[in-house]
């Protein structure tokens, strides 16, 4: 097999590098050839909805985040990181526990995560049109808390 690899796509992929380190072998990433930077904004606005949608049911469950960790059984670093930070990528174990503890679907959670491609993605527009709706204040809001019931409903939905 052989492949013709422009030098507009090694640039490309060398600017998603970001100065990260580069390797081949078992730890090596393969590349993406038909990549394009549409999916990583819509990876990120997804990795959003999931970091709104985490930090929202945990206030309205009146738990901290060092509350949500414990009840989760999961690192509190990690929680951070999934509502402050679009870049993180969850473990599975930490989805999985966090929908255990919120009584979702760890399936979504984990399409909302980017760790798996979900089938129907129409859950993970809705995630992202959630997370538009809602803002960080101390109190959910009456069309909040809307938005948060229709997320759940849809994230509870058994389509995993």
């Amino acid at each position: 097999m052989k492949f013709d690899i422009s030098k507009s796509w090694c640039a490309t992929m060398s600017k998603r590098e970001a100065g990260a380190e580069v390797g081949a072998g078992l730890l090596g990433i393969d590349p993406i050839f038909d990549a394009s930077d549409a999916n990583v904004s819509v990876l990120d606005d997804a990795r959003v909805a999931l970091g709104r949608f985490v930090q929202l049911k945990r206030r309205k469950d009146n738990l901290s985040l060092e509350e949500l960790a414990e009840k989760a059984d999961v690192e509190l670093a990690e929680l951070m990181n999934i509502e402050h930070d679009a870049g993180f990528e969850p473990e599975p174990r930490t989805l999985y526990q966090l929908a255990m503890v919120f009584g979702v679907s760890q399936h979504r959670l984990m399409g909302l995560s980017g760790l798996t491609v979900p089938k129907d993605v129409t859950f993970v527009e809705e995630a992202v049109r959630y997370a538009a709706r809602s803002e960080s204040i101390e109190k959910l809001n009456p069309e909040e808390q809307a938005a948060l019931d229709g997320l759940i409903s849809v994230l509870t939905e058994n389509h995993g």
